[in-house]
């Protein structure tokens, strides 16, 4: 199958179920195909063909659905960008792509000021539209198009790259990460059975849909008929109000939000009966936070794992039928716990020697995949490809153990390992025990260079709303609870850590701030 297909068959077996909920607009599944079809005409009228790239650069929106799904009907190749990033990084993309389109909400008509982008290569989404930056309007060219032209044929095979994203960069450039309609397809088809999705659910797209831990809802959900309920930007009470009142079922969220949720006042003033399981990915969790979320949302939690080059999952913590049984306590581990394999793909923990670490959840090895969700290599970057794909495996560089009922649980990311006087230490153990203490909300902990101990463990620590705590205090909870040498010798009190465009905390600003000090 390609992407299109799936818009075709939505609307072909559920041209009346409701599509798309954003803000005051309201969509069928049969409005959403002719905006898409006319959406498509207007891009291949801008001349745009097969195996062009066109960006977006957007909040969530019922246009960005759109664009998704018109770019794949022409054959073009979708570039998502991330909307927090500077004016450099912006064309460093638009260039390394070679886009010749690009698709922007005129909130955004100041950053690409500083963009040497040319005017007529933009489309502007919102209205009042900026006369000092010229480009056409998105919705006069939907309204102006022919009611009853079909979309040009293109013959899309399921190889042909559908989206191009680019990794955050922190250790350097970004990379451009090429997924196919075949990668993009055979995992939306996966997660169906992995997460029982029916024309009934409700999806909330509270991440953003620049980030594939929410873009890859936009295919599963269509698919199955099912609605996309919109999140603007981020806001507690919006969140809230939207689950309640539109009868989210289900949706994903990183940590850092989610305890933004629970900690919210009023959050126990809210009807989250609707809601039949939240996800979460794209950092590490404690088993307190998952039983807190349950608790306060009433509702099935799993863990997943994934990233951009494998479309994205690679595992979730859903738990086995016969684990069922377990106590609450040991279920509550095993849905913090990273996942087992998701059916997209196979994957492995392995040592240096490519051999299989124990399924003891002891041994530490690195998680290599493979498998129809996985990209074929970087874009334009032959060498970082050959480093990452050996023999057809995807080498992830992150450390995880797996256990004997296949569950992996990662450690830490290769770079993140801290070394201290001869002794590993896993930054993600370090930070799981300070969440216990009740005045933390968020954590994160890095290695700083230490003359004696090579180096030593430094937590940066955000407090909760109202709770005091000192480094001392935060060194002895650790000690009394893991090794001495995994507890932080260093402790920064910080009013928020530093994220990256998808939200997730980025330790390597972190790093060069530790180096500072």
């Amino acid at each position: 199958m390609i992407i299109s297909d799936f818009i075709e068959k939505a609307r072909k077996l559920y041209p009346k179920n409701e599509a798309i909920i954003c803000n005051n607009v309201r969509l069928t599944y049969e409005q959403f195909y002719e905006r898409t079809r006319k959406l498509a005409i207007c891009l291949q009228s801008a001349g745009i063909r097969r195996g062009d790239v066109v960006s977006i650069l957007h909040f969530n929106c019922h246009c960005y659905m759109e664009v998704y799904f018109a770019a794949a009907w022409c054959g073009a190749i979708l570039n998502s960008i991330n909307v927090r990033l500077s004016p450099r990084e912006i064309d460093y993309i638009l260039k390394d792509s070679d886009s010749r389109l690009l698709i922007s909400n005129q909130r955004y008509a100041e950053l690409l000021r500083k963009v040497p982008v040319p005017p007529d290569t933009v489309i502007w989404t919102g209205t009042g539209l900026l006369s000092s930056f010229p480009g056409p309007s998105y919705e006069d060219m939907i309204a102006k198009a022919p009611e009853n032209d079909s979309v040009h044929h293109v013959e899309v095979n399921e190889d042909d790259i559908a989206h191009l994203y680019y990794t955050s960069g922190t250790t350097g450039k970004a990379k451009g990460v090429p997924l196919s309609h075949r990668n993009v397809t055979f995992h939306s088809l996966c997660a169906l059975s992995e997460f029982a999705i029916s024309e009934s659910d409700n999806w909330l797209h509270a991440a953003p849909l620049f980030h594939l831990a929410d873009a890859w809802a936009t295919f599963a959900f269509t698919l199955a008929g099912a609605r996309h309920t919109m999140l603007n930007d981020f806001d507690e009470q919006r969140v809230f109000e939207l689950i309640e009142t539109e009868r989210v079922t289900i949706t994903n969220m990183i940590p850092t939000m989610l305890n933004m949720l629970i900690h919210a006042d009023d959050v126990d003033n809210h009807d989250f009966s609707s809601l039949r399981v939240i996800l979460s990915g794209g950092a590490s969790i404690a088993p307190t936070l998952v039983r807190s979320i349950m608790e306060k949302f009433g509702c099935e939690y799993i863990q997943t794992y994934g990233m951009t080059e494998t479309s994205p999952y690679l595992t979730i913590s859903k738990l086995k039928d016969h684990l069922r049984s377990l106590p609450v306590e040991e279920q509550l581990r095993y849905k913090a716990k990273t996942g087992r394999e998701y059916s997209s793909v196979s994957l492995r923990v392995v040592r240096e020697d490519n051999s299989d670490v124990r399924a003891d959840g002891k041994e530490i090895g690195e998680i290599t995949v493979k498998g129809d969700s996985v990209t074929q290599g970087y874009w334009k970057l032959p060498e970082e490809t050959a480093k990452a794909i050996r023999n057809g495996w995807l080498y992830t560089g992150d450390m995880a153990t797996i256990d004997s009922e296949g569950y992996v649980n990662i450690v830490d990311r290769k770079k993140d390992m801290i070394i201290t006087g001869g002794e590993n230490v896993y930054s993600t153990e370090v930070e799981h025990v300070i969440y216990e203490h009740p005045a933390v909300l968020e954590v994160a902990v890095i290695g700083v260079p230490d003359e004696t101990w090579g180096e030593t463990v430094k937590a940066f620590v955000v407090l909760k709303k109202g709770m005091q705590a000192t480094g001392e205090d935060i060194t002895a909870f650790v000690r009394e609870r893991i090794a001495h040498f995994k507890a932080p010798r260093q402790v920064a009190f910080l009013d928020s850590l530093p994220r990256t465009g998808s939200g997730k905390i980025t330790k390597q600003v972190l790093r060069d701030e530790g180096m500072k000090n």
